[in-house]
């Protein structure tokens, strides 16, 4: 999840990149990667585009991909439409008829829209192709229908949770920003150093509404904790687990330091927005964060000394980090035209460049000659296989623009670290609970931490129970 667009990866239990790795790869070129065509018929269909907001350089990227799509397909108009995932609203828009035909999802939230009818049927679309059969089965999963029909594609920002900083401060401290924390307790003490130093905190958290929830799963995972577990059938709330109580009190810790970001109103592109302009050192959220920063917030490799780190994890073998990602779904209101064109899209727009070099190198060349240039080369976890994404990369290396060599500290594990689905029933409902504790202890670092947590429990217990 992230922020008010969930974004997890509802994957059937932890898997590592090395499980991805095994998948198969598809090495097709140049060749027409899309569905068939289903006749000349004129057809015009909304699809989600950038968040609002979004850099201007950003959207006259998407504007030329939509003319080149247009070129490719002259019978399908494509109108792009701003688009922000809210489950809040996600019912009331659908039924209203505000939605895109091609819209994005969370995958923690896919099962639920699939059993509700919230999602077209694609499935028939989808295996028309030419890589239907190559998506890791994994990744996939998530937006299958129990009988296996394909209703959601894994589509973008396939990601783990990772720690981001800021290199200059880790400099102006005195840290070598080459040698990023490996420890919860490394991270603390640099927050320290941080803002002893600098007079800048250290560390900051999110905490308004359900990231709040989530990153406090994710620093929950790192150290072998759940907040729920599934046995001989039945799902069990388990937020009283010494992992969450031990996230928690590295806040309070923090904050009894005084190097923490003293801002408990915080959502995920609030804080993006808060550390692209340098207000804080570190904090977590997914991999692919990056993209979102030079998309949003106008960061270049100039204006921030970006870092980017593993999730410190331990030798409990249960420890791992959160994955996530976007799916691509089309309105169940569609007609067989609509589908038709919205999963030519979604290979189009999503896909395409991860499997065909001409699409690849296509889309990386309009997102680095945009001035200033789009990122191209941010990690992100592959939707296909570890070949196939070390391929991709390649085709694309004379456009990458990213900093790299700054991220070698999640790179580098990229592949072998364990990734770990969100819990699986009322996911968001628990996060719900979660956040207030979050925000409570950053408050007040002498909260009741476990008094807190065992009345979210007994309420998460029944919200799971209600969800079936």
């Amino acid at each position: 999840m992230r922020s008010s667009r969930t974004t997890a990866l509802a994957m059937a239990g932890a898997l590592s990149l090395g499980l991805l790795a095994a998948c198969s790869s598809n090495d097709n070129s140049s060749g027409d990667s899309s569905a068939s065509a289903s006749g000349d018929a004129k057809v015009t269909i909304t699809v989600a585009g950038l968040q609002p907001g979004a850099e201007q350089t950003a959207v006259d990227a998407l504007n030329e991909r939509v003319t080149q799509f247009e070129a490719k397909y002259p019978n399908i108009t494509i109108k792009t439409q701003e688009y922000n995932w809210l489950a809040s609203t996600f019912a009331a828009d659908l039924a209203g008829g505000t939605l895109p035909t091609v819209f994005e999802v969370p995958a923690t939230d896919t099962k639920t829209l699939i059993q509700n009818g919230q999602l077209a049927d694609i499935d028939s679309q989808v295996k028309q192709l030419s890589y239907a059969n190559d998506f890791n089965k994994e990744v996939l999963a998530a937006g299958l229908s129990d009988d296996g029909k394909v209703y959601a594609v894994p589509a973008k920002s396939i990601y783990a949770v990772a720690l981001h900083y800021n290199r200059k401060l880790f400099t102006d401290a005195g840290l070598d920003p080459n040698k990023p924390p490996t420890t919860w307790d490394e991270i603390r003490a640099d927050a320290k150093t941080i803002h002893d130093k600098t007079g800048t905190p250290g560390y900051a958290m999110m905490a308004l509404d359900n990231a709040g929830g989530w990153q406090l799963t994710a620093a929950a995972y790192s150290r072998g904790g759940r907040t729920q577990t599934l046995k001989d059938g039945k799902y069990t709330a388990t937020l009283t687990d010494p992992a969450v109580k031990q996230s928690l009190e590295f806040l309070a810790d923090l904050k009894k330091d005084g190097s923490l970001f003293d801002n408990t109103q915080l959502g995920w592109g609030d804080i993006n927005g808060d550390f692209a302009a340098g207000q804080f050192a570190m904090y977590t959220s997914g991999s692919d964060i990056y993209t979102a920063l030079v998309q949003n917030n106008g960061v270049t490799k100039d204006s921030l000394d970006y870092g980017l780190t593993a999730l410190p994890t331990t030798s409990d073998k249960s420890s791992g980090t959160l994955g996530g990602g976007t799916y691509a779904a089309v309105d169940p209101k569609a007609t067989d035209a609509e589908k038709d064109a919205a999963v030519k899209w979604i290979d189009f727009w999503y896909l395409s460049k991860l499997v065909d070099q001409t699409q690849a190198v296509a889309d990386a060349k309009i997102l680095a000659e945009q001035s200033p240039p789009q990122a191209v080369g941010t990690p992100t976890l592959p939707i296909f296989s570890k070949e196939q994404y070390t391929t991709s990369l390649g085709w694309i290396k004379d456009y990458v623009n990213v900093p790299l060599d700054n991220m070698k500290g999640y790179t580098d594990v990229m592949f072998t670290q364990p990734v770990i689905p969100e819990a699986a029933r009322a996911t968001q409902e628990t996060y719900g609970l979660l956040f207030p504790i979050v925000q409570a202890v950053m408050t007040d670092p002498n909260s009741d931490i476990d008094k807190l947590l065992a009345a979210a429990n007994t309420q998460s217990q029944a919200l799971i129970d209600q969800a079936g």
